[in-house]
C-alpha cells in the first residue's frame, strides 16, 4: 500500500486466550473513599461474574455492579479495612484476579497517589490466565517494598499450587514451596490428577517433575511441568505433601482453552494501544500481538450450550473436565441425573447391551461388569483408568457366548475408578464408586474436669481400625494445623485426642465424629485453687516430749515448706518432715525450750499459710518438805481445759504430777445421766422462788484403770499419761484427774471433744430439668461432725460411666445448686459431700437418673390448605429440632385480627400435621398458630403472616383423569370393575355419569361420590358393561367432563371347520377358519396339538400360532394321529377345540440307504507368524523380552539370530516357547545389545521369520528401577497365540 512501510514483526510467544480484552487491576484506596475496577470483554453480551474470596459478589449498598456492552465496572462504596482481600472476575471460563488495599488517610495526604499511567515501579499486576505466581516468592507487592507474604504459615505449604490456565498446545507450570528449617529430611511429594492417577507414573515427555532446595532461605521447591496442553490435560489437580509426622495437600484446577476462532477476532481491539485504554487515543503504542495469535478452524464452545446434552454424549472419562468447566460440582447427583435420561437410540456396532453409566459396590463386597457383544467371537480388552487390566485372583473375566463379565472381588477404595470395556476400535465407558461402611463408635468419650495445666486425655473406640475421624470442639473441626495445641494419636481401633497443659480456653463441648455417628463430650477446666482440710494446731508439750504437727490439704501432689518463725526449717536427725498423699507432717522429737515458736507450713503454688504455735510445759517444782501434799502440773490458765481431737487420731494427754510421797493417780470418766428430780415442797411450806430454776444434771463416774489396750493409762512417779488409740465419738466427755496421798489431794477436769467429718447428706432431689440444665437440692447431714459445715460439693456423672465430675471448686453455703452445661438426652446422676474443718464426708447416695431434655422447636412451613365459609383447613411440618424428648403433638390457637386473646382450635393436643378447625364465623379475619409439645413443654408457637379470611372461595370445576384411565380400560369377565377419579371445586361440584349418552339404569353399576373423588364401581363385569362411559362434574355453568372406554374381554370359542388338506412323507397339512366369537378382544393365535391313536395322548406342535394352516413334521411312519386346535386371546385359549373326526395315517414308503464318501484331508502346514516382532526402545539394565507367535503343523523348529549370529548357546539369553508363543528374554541390557533380532521358523513343509530392531538407550540419573510387572499371555484356539504388556513400562 503506498504510504505504509511494511514491518516484519518477530512472532510473539503463544499467550493464553482470554475472554478480556482488558482487565481490572489492583488499587490501593484511602478509606472512605469508592474503589471502582473495571473490566472489557472482547464480545458484547458475555456475563460476568464478580467474586471476593471465592464468594459471588450481588449488587447492595455495599457494592455496585454495572454493565454496558463491552464495558463492566465493579464500585466498593465507602471502602474500609474489612474490605480488604482478593478480588476476581469471571467470564466464561476465564478468570481474573485483584487486589484491594485500603490505607488510613492520614498516610494518604502524606503520600498523594500517582494517576495509574504514571505509577512509578511495577503495579501489582493482576493474575494471568495459566500463569503461576514465582515460585521464589521474589514477585514484588504493589507498592514494591518487598516480597509477598506466605500464603499458609501453619501448614507445611510456604506457596500453594495456584489454578492455572492455558491455550491448547501452550505449557503451565504449577509449583509448591514447603518450609525446610524444622524437617530432618526432604518431605514426600505426590502430584494427582482427579482423585486417583498418580502422575509420578506419567512422567514423560509433556509431563514433568522437578525439584530442588534453596540452601540460604531452607526451602524446597516442588513443580509440576505440562508442555504441549491437550483438552484432557483439563481439570482438578491434588498436591499431597507428608513428613513423619504431618500431612498436608493442596487443590488446583487447570483450565484449556481452545483457540479463537477468525470469527471472533475483533479487528479494532486487536489494533488497541498499549497502556491504559482509557487515556487518550493518541496515546501509547499500537499493539498488533493480538493479530499474531495462532488461529484454528476450532470455535469456541458457546456458553448457552445444553451441558446435559454434552454429558450424555461424552464419554464417562471427559465427565469430571465438563462438569468443571460448566460449574457442575455435585457428581454424584449429576450422575444420578444422567442415569435417568433417555438413552441414546444409535445402535452399536460392537455392543448389543453396554455398561451402565456407574455402579456402587460397598467396600469388601464383589461387583460384576457386564456387557453383550454383537459378535460373540470378538476380543475384549478391560481398561482401568485407561491401563489394561491383567487377569489375577481379584480380577476375573467370563466369556459365556456373546456376554462378556469383569468380576472384582473383595473391593477396595483403589477399584473406585473408570473402567471401559474395548471392541476392535469402539468401547462403552463406566464409573465405579466403592462406598465405605458406616464407622460406629462402641465406647464413646468421656467427661473430664481437670485443673489449669493438667493433662487431659480423651480417648474413644470405633468399629474399624485405622478409620477417618474429625475431631471438633464446640461444632469446630481441629485440624492438624493445630498440632502445636492438640495430639492426634491412633491405637488400632482407639482414638486419642491429647492436650498437654489444658487453659481456661479449652473448656467446651469436645466431639469425635465418624461416618456412622459421632462422640460427645464435656470437658471443664477450673482454676487450681487449694483446700485445707486440716489444719495445724496449737500443740503444748512438756521436756523431751514429741510434738506433731500435721495438715491436710486437697491435692495430693502439692509441696510445701515448714517455717519456724518465718524462717525455713531444716530436717536433721530430731526434727523430721513427711508427704504422705494429702497429709504433711513436721515431727520434732525430744523437745526442749528453744523449740518453742511460731511454725507455718506454706504450700508451693499457693497464696496460702498454715500457722500453729509450739507451747513448752515448764514443770515447776518447789523445794518442800517431806509430807508434800499432791499436786497436778498443768502450763495452762484455769484447772479446765478443752482438748480437742479428730476422729481417728490418737489422744495423749501428758499430766505432770508431783507430792510426798508418791500420790495415787485416778482417773474418771463423767457419764450423764439424767436429770435430777425436783422434790415436791410441803403444802404448808412457802415456796423458794429459786427453786423452780434448779436444772441440775446427775453424772455417773467411770474409772479407767486399763494399763493395756485402745484406752490406757501409764503413770509414773512424776507424771501420769493417759492414751486413746484412734479417737472416736465415744471418748468423747470430761475427764477428771485426781491425785491423792496420805497429805491431800489435788484435781483436774479435762474436756475431750472429739471431732469427724460429717455425715453424708441425703441422696439429691433434681427438679427443673431443662434443655441443659437442672435444679439440684439436699437436705444438710444429720450430723456435722462437731464442727459447723462449711460447704458442699456436688459431683455429676454419665449413667452408664464411671467417672464423676466435680461440679465446683468453691464450697457451696446453700444446699441447693443450678447445675448446666449437659447434654440433651443423655442420662446423669448427682451426688453430694458435707464439708467441714475436718474434711469431706463420705459421698452421699445417687440421686435418680435424669435426662436434661428442652422443648421443642418451631413448627416450619405453616400454610392455609382450603378454606371455607366455616373451616380452615391448615397443615404444617415437624419442628427441625425435635431433641431427645421427642414430640408429643402440637396445639392451634386462633385469635382475631387485632385481639391478643387466642383460642384453643382443639382440646388436648393431636398427632398430625394438618387439622380442619371447624365452626368458624363467616367474615372473620383470623390468625392462626401452631406449638410443638414434648414432656418439657411447649416450644415456641409459629403464626401465619397473614390473616385468614374465613369465606369459601369459588374453585372451577376440573376432573383430574389418571393416566392409566385415558386409555382402553379392560376387564375380564367375573373380575370387579373400580374406578376411581380425583376432582376439584368449590363449592362441592355435581358428579353426574352417562353410559353411551344414557343415564347409568344397570343395578349392577353403583355410584361412590365425595367431597374430592367419584368411583365407579362393577362388582362382577359382564359382557354387556362393556361401552364408553361419560363422568361430568358441574358448579352452576361451569363444568369439565371426561370418556372413559371399558373393554370387558372372555375367552374365545373354537376354531370352525377343522380339516386335512393334504398328507405326504412325515407331513400333513391343516386348515381351520377363525372363531365365530374373539371373546371381546383381538386374538393371540392358536395353539396345534397331536395324538397317537394307540395312546391319545395330546402334544403341543404349535403354539402362538398366527395363521389359520399349517403343516405339522415329524410323525411316525405307520402310525395314526388326531390333531385339534385351540384359539388364544389375553383372557387364555378358548374352553373347547376344533378336532378331526378321523385319525391320519402315515405310510411306509420304500428307503435305500447309501454310505457317505469321506475326502481325506492334510492338516499340515508351513510356518507362519500371526504375531511378528515389533520395534523396541528400552532402558540399560531393565531386563526386557522380545515376543512373537508363530503356527504350523508339524510344529516348528525355532532359532533365534542377531545381527546374524545364533544366540541359542549365549547365557544372557533365555528362550521360550509355549502353546505357539516364543519369547526371547534379555537380561539387564547393555547398548551393545542393541542390533536387529531375528525369529526363524522351520518344518518340513516351509521355513519363515519375522524381524525386529532393538535400541537400547543410557539408564537415566536419578531413576529408580520400575517393579517388573506380570506378563499375562491369553491362549486362544488352535496353536494361535496372541501376547499383550510382554514387558515392564518404562517412562519415556
Amino acid at each position: 500500500v503506498p504510504g505504509v512501510t511494511s514491518i516484519k514483526m518477530p512472532e510473539p510467544a503463544r499467550k493464553p486466550v482470554s475472554a478480556f480484552s482488558k482487565k481490572p487491576r489492583s488499587v490501593e484506596v484511602d478509606a472512605g473513599n469508592p474503589a471502582v475496577f473495571e473490566a472489557e470483554t472482547e464480545r458484547a453480551g458475555v456475563k460476568v461474574r464478580w467474586q471476593r474470596d471465592g464468594s459471588d459478589i450481588s449488587a447492595s449498598d455495599k457494592y455496585s455492579l454495572a454493565s454496558e456492552g463491552r464495558r463492566h465496572t465493579l464500585t466498593v462504596r465507602d471502602a474500609g479495612p474489612t474490605d480488604q482481600g482478593s478480588y476476581s472476575v469471571i467470564a466464561g471460563s476465564s478468570k481474573v484476579k485483584f487486589d484491594l488495599k485500603v490505607t488510613k488517610a492520614e498516610k494518604a495526604e502524606e503520600t498523594p497517589a500517582p494517576a495509574p499511567a504514571e505509577t512509578s515501579g511495577a503495579p501489582a499486576t493482576p493474575e494471568p490466565e495459566g500463569s503461576i505466581p514465582d515460585p521464589k516468592g521474589e514477585q514484588a507487592t504493589q507498592d514494591g517494598q518487598g516480597p509477598t507474604t506466605p500464603d499458609d504459615p501453619i501448614g507445611l505449604f510456604l506457596t500453594r499450587p495456584q489454578d492455572g490456565e492455558v491455550t491448547v498446545g501452550g505449557s503451565v507450570t504449577f509449583s509448591a514451596r514447603v518450609a525446610g528449617a524444622s524437617l530432618l529430611k526432604p518431605p514426600a511429594v505426590k502430584w494427582f490428577k482427579g482423585k486417583w492417577v498418580d502422575l509420578g507414573s506419567k512422567v514423560g515427555q509433556h509431563l514433568q517433575l522437578r525439584d530442588s532446595y534453596d540452601r540460604a532461605s531452607k526451602v524446597y521447591l516442588f513443580e509440576l511441568l505440562i508442555t504441549d496442553a491437550q483438552l484432557s490435560s483439563a481439570g482438578g489437580y491434588r498436591c499431597e505433601v507428608s513428613t513423619k509426622d504431618k500431612f498436608d495437600s493442596s487443590n488446583f484446577n487447570l483450565t484449556v482453552h481452545e483457540a479463537i476462532g477468525p470469527a471472533d477476532l475483533d479487528l479494532r481491539s486487536a489494533f488497541r494501544r498499549a497502556g491504559d485504554l482509557d487515556s487518550h487515543e493518541d496515546a501509547g503504542t499500537l499493539d498488533f500481538s493480538s493479530l499474531l495469535r495462532k488461529r484454528d478452524s476450532k470455535l469456541e464452545a458457546p456458553a448457552e450450550e445444553d451441558v446435559w446434552e454434552m454429558l450424555r454424549q461424552a464419554p464417562p472419562s471427559e465427565y469430571e473436565r465438563i462438569a468443571f468447566q460448566h460449574g457442575v460440582t455435585d457428581l454424584r447427583g449429576m450422575l444420578r441425573r444422567l442415569r435417568g435420561l433417555r438413552p441414546d437410540d444409535r445402535k452399536s456396532a460392537a455392543f448389543q447391551r453396554k455398561l451402565e453409566p456407574a455402579y456402587q459396590v460397598s467396600k469388601g463386597h464383589k461387583i460384576r461388569l457386564s456387557v453383550e457383544l454383537a459378535d460373540p467371537d470378538a476380543e475384549v480388552k478391560w481398561l482401568k483408568n485407561g491401563q489394561e487390566i491383567q487377569m489375577s485372583g481379584r480380577y476375573i473375566f467370563e466369556s459365556v457366548g456373546a456376554k462378556r463379565t469383569l468380576t472384582i472381588s473383595q473391593c477396595s477404595l483403589a477399584d473406585d475408578a473408570a473402567y471401559q470395556c474395548v471392541v476392535g476400535g469402539e468401547k462403552c465407558s463406566t464409573e465405579l464408586f466403592v462406598k465405605e461402611p458406616p464407622v460406629l463408635i462402641t465406647r464413646p468419650l468421656e467427661d473430664q474436669l481437670v485443673m489449669v495445666g493438667q493433662r487431659v486425655e480423651f480417648e474413644c473406640e470405633v468399629s474399624e481400625e485405622g478409620a477417618q475421624v474429625k475431631w471438633l470442639k464446640d461444632g469446630v473441626e481441629l485440624t492438624r494445623e493445630e498440632t502445636f495445641k492438640y495430639r492426634f494419636k491412633k491405637d488400632g481401633r482407639r482414638h486419642h485426642l491429647i492436650i498437654n497443659e489444658a487453659t481456661l480456653e479449652d473448656a467446651g463441648h469436645y466431639a469425635l465424629r465418624t461416618s456412622g455417628g459421632q462422640a460427645l463430650a464435656e470437658l471443664i477446666v477450673q482454676e487450681k485453687k487449694l483446700e485445707v482440710y486440716q489444719g495445724i494446731a496449737d500443740l503444748a508439750v512438756g521436756a523431751r516430749d514429741q510434738a506433731v504437727f500435721k495438715c491436710e490439704v486437697s491435692d495430693e501432689n502439692v509441696r510445701g515448706v515448714w517455717l519456724k518463725n518465718g524462717k525455713e526449717l531444716v530436717p536433721d536427725s530430731r526434727i523430721q518432715v513427711s508427704h504422705i498423699g494429702r497429709v504433711h507432717k513436721l515431727i520434732i522429737n525430744d523437745v526442749t525450750p528453744a523449740d518453742e515458736a511460731d511454725y507455718s507450713f506454706v504450700p508451693e503454688g499457693f497464696a496460702c499459710n498454715l500457722s500453729a504455735k509450739l507451747h513448752f510445759m515448764e514443770v515447776k517444782i518447789d523445794f518442800v518438805p517431806r509430807q508434800e501434799p499432791p499436786k497436778i502440773h498443768l502450763d495452762c490458765p484455769g484447772r479446765t481445759d478443752t482438748i480437742v481431737v479428730v476422729a481417728g487420731n490418737k489422744l495423749r494427754l501428758d499430766v505432770p504430777i508431783s507430792g510426798d510421797p508418791a500420790p495415787t493417780v485416778i482417773w474418771q470418766k463423767s457419764l450423764s445421766k439424767g436429770k435430777k428430780a425436783v422434790a415436791t415442797p410441803a403444802p404448808d411450806a412457802q415456796e423458794d422462788p429459786g427453786a423452780g430454776d434448779s436444772d441440775e444434771w446427775v453424772f455417773d463416774k467411770k474409772l479407767l484403770c486399763e494399763t493395756e489396750g485402745r484406752v490406757r493409762v501409764e503413770t509414773t512417779k512424776d507424771r501420769s499419761v493417759f492414751t486413746v488409740e484412734g479417737a472416736e465419738k465415744e471418748d468423747e466427755g470430761v475427764y477428771t484427774v485426781t491425785v491423792k496421798n496420805p497429805v491431800g489431794e489435788d484435781q483436774v477436769n479435762l474436756t475431750v471433744k472429739v471431732i469427724d467429718v460429717p455425715d453424708p447428706p441425703e441422696a439429691p432431689e433434681i427438679s427443673n430439668v431443662g434443655e441443659d440444665s437442672c435444679t439440684v437440692q439436699w437436705a444438710p447431714p444429720a450430723f456435722d461432725g462437731g464442727q459447723p459445715v462449711l460447704g458442699y460439693i456436688v459431683e455429676r456423672k454419665k449413667k452408664k460411666s464411671f467417672r464423676w465430675m466435680r461440679l465446683n471448686f468453691d464450697l457451696l453455703r446453700e444446699p441447693r445448686l443450678e447445675a448446666r452445661r449437659m447434654i440433651e438426652g443423655v442420662a446423669y446422676e448427682m451426688r453430694v459431700y458435707a464439708v467441714n474443718a475436718v474434711g469431706a464426708s463420705r459421698p452421699s447416695a445417687s440421686s435418680r437418673p435424669f435426662m436434661p431434655i428442652g422443648p421443642p422447636g418451631e413448627p416450619s412451613h405453616l400454610a392455609v390448605e382450603d378454606v371455607s365459609d366455616t373451616t380452615v383447613s391448615l397443615k404444617w411440618l415437624p419442628p427441625e429440632r425435635v431433641g431427645a424428648g421427642g414430640l408429643d403433638g402440637y396445639t392451634v390457637e386462633y385469635c382475631a385480627e387485632g385481639c391478643s386473646e387466642w383460642v384453643a382450635a382443639l382440646q388436648g393436643l393431636t398427632e398430625r400435621t394438618s387439622l380442619l378447625v371447624k365452626d368458624l364465623p363467616t367474615g372473620a379475619r383470623l390468625l392462626f398458630r401452631v406449638c410443638a409439645h414434648n414432656v418439657a413443654g411447649s416450644g415456641a408457637p409459629v403464626t401465619t403472616q397473614e390473616p385468614v379470611t374465613v369465606r369459601e372461595i369459588l374453585q372451577r370445576p376440573r376432573l383430574q383423569l389418571p393416566r392409566h384411565l385415558r386409555q382402553v380400560i379392560q376387564r375380564k369377565v367375573g373380575e370387579p370393575v373400580n374406578l376411581l377419579i380425583p376432582f376439584q371445586g368449590k363449592p362441592r361440584p355435581q358428579v353426574t355419569w352417562t353410559k353411551e349418552g344414557q343415564p347409568l339404569g344397570d343395578e349392577d353399576v353403583s355410584i361412590r361420590n365425595s367431597p374430592s373423588d367419584t368411583i365407579l364401581f362393577i362388582r362382577a363385569a359382564r359382557r354387556a358393561h362393556s361401552g364408553s362411559y361419560q363422568v361430568t362434574v358441574r358448579i352452576e355453568t361451569l363444568e369439565d367432563s371426561a370418556t372413559l372406554l371399558l373393554q370387558v374381554v372372555d375367552k374365545p370359542s373354537p376354531p370352525l371347520d377343522l380339516r386335512v388338506t393334504e398328507t405326504w412323507g412325515f407331513n400333513v397339512a391343516l386348515e381351520w377358519k377363525p372363531p365365530q366369537d374373539d371373546g371381546n378382544t383381538e386374538l393371540g393365535g392358536y395353539s396345534v396339538q397331536k395324538a397317537d391313536k394307540r395312546t391319545m395322548e395330546w402334544f403341543t406342535v404349535l403354539e402362538h400360532y398366527r395363521r389359520t394352516h399349517c403343516v405339522v413334521s415329524e410323525l411316525i411312519i405307520g402310525n395314526g394321529y388326531y390333531f385339534r386346535v385351540f384359539s388364544h386371546n389375553m383372557v387364555g385359549p378358548s374352553d373347547r377345540a376344533a378336532t378331526t373326526k378321523e385319525p391320519i395315517f402315515i405310510p411306509r414308503p420304500a428307503i435305500t440307504y447309501e454310505s457317505p464318501k469321506y475326502k481325506a484331508l492334510d492338516f499340515s502346514e508351513a510356518p507362519r507368524f500371526t504375531q511378528p516382532l515389533a520395534n523396541r526402545s528400552v532402558i540399560a539394565g531393565y531386563t526386557t523380552v522380545l515376543c512373537c507367535a508363530v503356527r504350523g503343523t508339524p510344529k516348528p523348529k525355532i532359532s533365534w539370530f542377531k545381527n546374524g549370529l545364533d544366540l541359542g548357546e549365549d547365557a544372557r539369553f533365555r528362550m521360550f516357547s509355549k502353546q505357539g508363543v516364543l519369547t526371547l528374554e534379555i537380561r539387564k541390557p547393555c547398548p551393545f545389545d542393541g542390533g536387529v533380532y531375528v525369529c526363524r521358523a522351520t518344518n518340513l513343509q516351509g521355513e519363515a521369520q519375522c524381524e525386529c530392531r532393538l535400541e537400547v538407550r543410557g539408564k537415566p540419573v536419578g531413576l529408580a528401577p520400575p517393579a517388573w510387572c506380570p506378563v499375562a499371555l491369553a491362549s486362544g484356539t488352535g496353536t494361535t497365540h496372541r501376547c499383550h504388556g510382554l514387558s515392564p513400562a518404562v517412562p519415556q
